[in-house]
Order: structure tokens, then C-alpha cells, then sequence
């Protein structure tokens, strides 16, 4: 691990580097934030920053974000400080260290800040043949494309392909193509020279520069404007790059990984991508079974989940039953990996105390992947609405159950022993069957025309029904940020953004609860 402290930590810098350095940590020491920062543009490796609090921390959270480099800030400061606490957790410092450092606290703190969820958890038959040839093709220095439906697990196969390789012990530099704009992503990739653009105040190395003897994965790679593409196929070529504004070529040695959610020759022909980019990137493909085609693979997937947001939130482990994974087998599971570990964060904070059931398991979306269900009128009949006097936890529990209690009949229809086949794969994995959205479409009208679901929401804003959303259901989680954003599918930084803005409007937001804020 590599450690970077910036500031002198109240005069204890010295304890902090040795018990740092004990724990298997490499340390680099920056006296103030600009010197800070320097050495993060110059794409040394650190996985985490540890800063004075005397310091202007927000600045240097702020700047790491604007540039886009990844790493976690731990804030450092004497335990009386408790304002200069709140104020750099609020400017997004990930967790506070009170001085002088312990040794055990430091530790887990380092755990729990670098730690990465690629845990590889399979038992199907299809997934064990996928990871036979990952494990087959790793030690080579082919590229590989990486495919597979949105929440299959693409990037902990590209991790896994990595920990397999002869580059193991070399940096692992991945950047999501879908989420920089285009306008910036040339800069991420290459870097640029101080100068060479508005803006750029200075040098700052590339991903490629930065990935140098590793690998690079380039992440959702169908989404990389084509003038861009030509740039990228030039640099894999020969193996050299150029930065913006700069005077000469950087030789690199980089082992490409790519993914992508969609149908790429499809792209090819449709002239979004690069032909010659293609080939050069699919001399091995590793297609991802989505997670409806390996059924072996959600039990125990779902014990790994429960143990561990069990644990995540302090609370006692349970059992799932047998028909809460019935339940979860009869699902369609348009979200794949990425939707089943929602749905098990959420059952594990809402099931009762002895066991996770059936009626924890809140489900979304099409069950078009389900047998058809016997007549059941009692479970097929809507849940009453919930009266105006319910509280915010009951409003967001109904709401859970009102949105499945369709689903109830379908769960006790399930046959283990003749499970469905899987739905023909789509160039357009995130969007659903032809016959799954005329059967949403049904529904949808079906809704509005009974007076009920979504009629009630007509007339108000898209921007009213979501702050209302997010309200209540930080309500339910009892202020608890971390919770609410996992039950909302967002990030917990854009919820912070969405409820700092809420709060400027002059709304009242529920304080942080249970202390893991």
C-alpha cells in the first residue's frame, strides 16, 4: 500500500509514518497541499492520502475531484478538533483519524477505505467455464474485450484476468470511457503538459503513463467518441504515446483490457466504431454470462451479500430461507449481479429478527423470466394504500411492497427443478425483451386507467417526485446516507450533492443517523 501524508499532523507525523510503514505501507510525505498534489499529477501510485485537518483539506479533495484522480482522503487531527472533524468528513473526506494515531484504528481505517468488493463468488457451471479462460489466456499480453450485459461483472473479471497475469505485481488503472466527457477524456487518458489547454496549470500524467508495466482497462469502451478511437489505436500500436501540448512521444508498455455492454460488431457496422480498433482489441473475447443464465450462481452469491452488508451495518447475521431463494431464483434479474446485491442490502436491513424471508425480498421490474403463476388472487391482490397518517418508513415499506405484490404469485410458482430459460441475448443489454416492455406497457396503462401507482404523481415535477423519494427514504434509513444511497441505486456522493441542494433551497433534511456518516 502507499501512503501519502500530507502536512505534519500535529507533530505526529513520525508515529503515524511508523505505524504505517509496520503495517506494510510504502509512506511519501508532502508538506502542504500544492506539494500534495504534484505528486498525485505525476501518476505515482497511492491508494490512500492521509491530510492535516490545519490544512485546507477541501481544496485538495476539490482539486482531486475536478482532475478525476482516484484515491480515498482519511482526515488526521488532535480528537478535541471536532469542528475541523465534521468540516473535512463534509468536504468529502472518507474517514477521521484523532491524534495521536493508535496503531489498530490506523489499520482499520486503511482496510476499510482501499478495500475493493472484487471478490470472484460463483458455483455455476457457465461461469467456472468463463473463468477456465481467463485464468488460460491471463499470462499472455494479448488484449482482451471483455463483454457482457450492465451488473454482470465485467470489471471484477478484468481484475481477476490482472491477479493472474505476470504484471500482478504492477499497477491496475482502469478508467470508466463512459463517465468523462469527451472533451476530457483525451486528457485522462494521455495527460497534458502545463499550458496546454485553459485550465491546465499543470503537467498531469495520463492513464496510459500512469498504467506503465500494468494494465489498463478501458471500461465501457463502445462509448469513446471515433476521433478518439484513432488516437487510441495508434497508441496500442506502437506503443508510445503523446500528451496534450506536449513536444515528444512517451514510450509505454501497457496491457489493454476493455469491456463493453454492447454488441460491438453491431457498433462497427453501424459506423460507431472503428473497425481496425476492434480487431485489435478482441484478440481475446470473454463473453459474461448474465447472471438469469447461471441460476447456480444467486444462492450463494446471496449468503456472500447478506454476510457482508450484515457486517457493513452491524447487525446480526440470518438465514435466508428457502423461499426467500426461490424468490430471488424466479427473478429476471435485468441488473444481473449489480441489481442482486441491492436487493439483498435491502433485505438485509428491513427482514425480521430471526431469519431473512420471502417478504424481505422487495423486487423491481419485469418477471418476464419467471413461470407463468397459478391463480392466486390472495397474493395477486394490490396492497391497500397506505394511510396519509403513515410515517416515512411506512410510506417507503408500502411503496416496496405495492411495487411487488404482483410478484408474490410468481415466487411460489418457481420449480427448482425446471428453471426458465434464459432470455436471447440484445444488442441493448440494459433494455428489456420486445415482449417484457409491451407487457410493461400493459401494465403501465392498465395502472393510470385503475386511478392508481403513478396516476397520483401527474401534474407534479420529475425534480418534486425525486426530492420526495430521497426524503423519504432517508427518513425510513433513519438518516443514514450510506444505507439510503444503496436503496436508491445512487451514489452516496450524489445523494450528498442532491441533499446539500436540497438544504440551500431551505428544506429540512434528516440529520445523519446511526452514526456512519
Amino acid at each position: 500500500m502507499q501512503v501519502l501524508i500530507v502536512g505534519g499532523l500535529g507533530g505526529q507525523i513520525g508515529a503515524a509514518s511508523k505505524i504505517a510503514m509496520a503495517r506494510g505501507a510504502s509512506v511519501q510525505l508532502a508538506e502542504s497541499v500544492t506539494t500534495a498534489l504534484n505528486i498525485l499529477r505525476a501518476g505515482n501510485r497511492i491508494d490512500v492520502v492521509m491530510a492535516d485537518i490545519t490544512l485546507d483539506v477541501a481544496a485538495l479533495i476539490d482539486a482531486i475531484s475536478q482532475e478525476r484522480i482516484n484515491v480515498p482522503v482519511v482526515a488526521c487531527g488532535v480528537g478535541n478538533d471536532v469542528n475541523g472533524a465534521v468540516n473535512a468528513i463534509k468536504a468529502g473526506a472518507q474517514e477521521f483519524i484523532p491524534l495521536p494515531p493508535e496503531a489498530d484504528l490506523i489499520a482499520a481505517i486503511f482496510e476499510a477505505v482501499t478495500e475493493e468488493s472484487h471478490a470472484l463468488i460463483h458455483r455455476d457451471p457457465k461461469m467456472a467455464e468463463t473463468l477456465r479462460l481467463a485464468t488460460q489466456v491471463a499470462k499472455s499480453s494479448a488484449s482482451i474485450l471483455i463483454t457482457g450485459e450492465s451488473g454482470t461483472g465485467k470489471e471484477i473479471i478484468s481484475r481477476f484476468v490482472h491477479r493472474k497475469s505476470n504484471r500482478a505485481d504492477k499497477p491496475f488503472v482502469a478508467v470508466n470511457c463512459a463517465a468523462i466527457p469527451d472533451n476530457l477524456l483525451e486528457s485522462e487518458l494521455f495527460g497534458h503538459e502545463k499550458g496546454a489547454f485553459t485550465g491546465a496549470q499543470a503537467r498531469r500524467i495520463g492513464k496510459f503513463e500512469e498504467a506503465n508495466n500494468g494494465t489498463l482497462l478501458l471500461d465501457e469502451i463502445s462509448e469513446m467518441d471515433v476521433r478518439l478511437q484513432a488516437k487510441l489505436l495508434r497508441a496500442i500500436q506502437e506503443k508510445e504515446i503523446d500528451r496534450l501540448g506536449g513536444k515528444s512521444p512517451v514510450k509505454i508498455d501497457v496491457r489493454i483490457l476493455a469491456t463493453s455492454n454492447r454488441n460491438l460488431e453491431a457498433e462497427v457496422n453501424a459506423g460507431n466504431f472503428r473497425e481496425d480498433l476492434y480487431f485489435r482489441l478482441n484478440v481475446v473475447n470473454l463473453d459474461i454470462p448474465s447472471l438469469r443464465e447461471r441460476p447456480d450462481d444467486i444462492p450463494v452469491l446471496a449468503e456472500f451479500f447478506v454476510k457482508k452488508y450484515s457486517e457493513a451495518n452491524d447487525m446480526p447475521l440470518r438465514p435466508i430461507s428457502q423461499l426467500a431463494i426461490q424468490r430471488l431464483l424466479s427473478h429476471h434479474w435485468r441488473g444481473n449481479v449489480r441489481e442482486l446485491e441491492n436487493t439483498l442490502h435491502r433485505a438485509v436491513l428491513v427482514a425480521g429478527p430471526d431469519e431473512i424471508g420471502p417478504e424481505a425480498i422487495l423486487l423491481t421490474g419485469s418477471t418476464a423470466s419467471a413461470p407463468a403463476p397459478s391463480p392466486a388472487p390472495a397474493a395477486t391482490e394490490p396492497a391497500s394504500p397506505a394511510p396519509s397518517t403513515a410515517s416515512p418508513s411506512s410510506r417507503a415499506s408500502s411503496a416496496y411492497a405495492n411495487a411487488n405484490a404482483a410478484y408474490g404469485a410468481a415466487s411460489s410458482a418457481y420449480k427448482p427443478s425446471a428453471p426458465s430459460a434464459p432470455a436471447p441475448h440484445s444488442t441493448e443489454p440494459d433494455d428489456t425483451s420486445s415482449a417484457d416492455a409491451n407487457t410493461d406497457n400493459v401494465d403501465a396503462q392498465n395502472t393510470v386507467e385503475n386511478g392508481s401507482g403513478t396516476s397520483s404523481l401527474v401534474g407534479r415535477t420529475v425534480a418534486a417526485v425525486e426530492r420526495d423519494l430521497i426524503i423519504d427514504t432517508l427518513k425510513h434509513c433513519f438518516g443514514n446516507r450510506t444505507h439510503a444511497a444503496n436503496i436508491l441505486g445512487i451514489s452516496i456522493r450524489t445523494l450528498r450533492n442532491k441533499l446539500r441542494q436540497y438544504t440551500d433551497d431551505g428544506l429540512a433534511v434528516p440529520a445523519p443517523g446511526d452514526g456512519h456518516d
